[in-house]
């Protein structure tokens, strides 16, 4: 298990946009699983919706794809001088609404990587629902400043 400062030793979001909680289970090169516990403090509520708060499917998403970064960046030589950017979404679904009190599992696994470019699955569940699912694409690259 890998706790919130463990993760971002690896990943440069921070608050508010740092949307993992921990990694339960890694194996480089192949998945992980990671745990976003979703609260009403989170600052999108205020406006996604008042009185009927929901995530948005994007940080949904974005959850899918920081956890999918620790992932890569655990593949790659020099993880702490690369970082990893979305460049695509295929074949995304949300099934059933996330709100404040839920704990979302994401499983991420690595489909393909070359040379710079990755595709990766990702499967996001609560109370072991499906609640979204897709298939996410990504390039590695260097890191500015380091």
């Amino acid at each position: 298990m890998l706790s919130i400062e463990e993760i971002m030793t690896l990943i440069p979001h921070r608050y508010p946009f740092i949307m993992i909680d921990r990694i339960i289970e890694l194996v480089p090169g192949k998945h992980c699983t990671a745990i976003k516990n979703v609260t009403i403090n989170e600052p999108y509520f205020q406006g996604h919706f008042p009185g009927n708060p929901v995530m948005p499917g994007v940080l949904i998403l974005e959850s899918m794809a920081q956890a999918g970064a620790f992932l890569v960046l655990n593949t790659v030589e020099d993880p702490l001088k690369k970082n990893m950017l979305f460049t695509a979404v295929e074949k995304s679904k949300f099934r059933k609404p996330i709100v404040p009190g839920d704990q979302v599992r994401i499983e991420m696994k690595l489909i393909k990587i070359r040379m710079n470019a990755v595709k990766l699955g990702g499967v996001a569940y609560v109370d072991d629902k499906i609640v979204a699912e897709g298939l996410i694409m990504a390039n590695i690259v260097d890191r500015v400043g380091v």
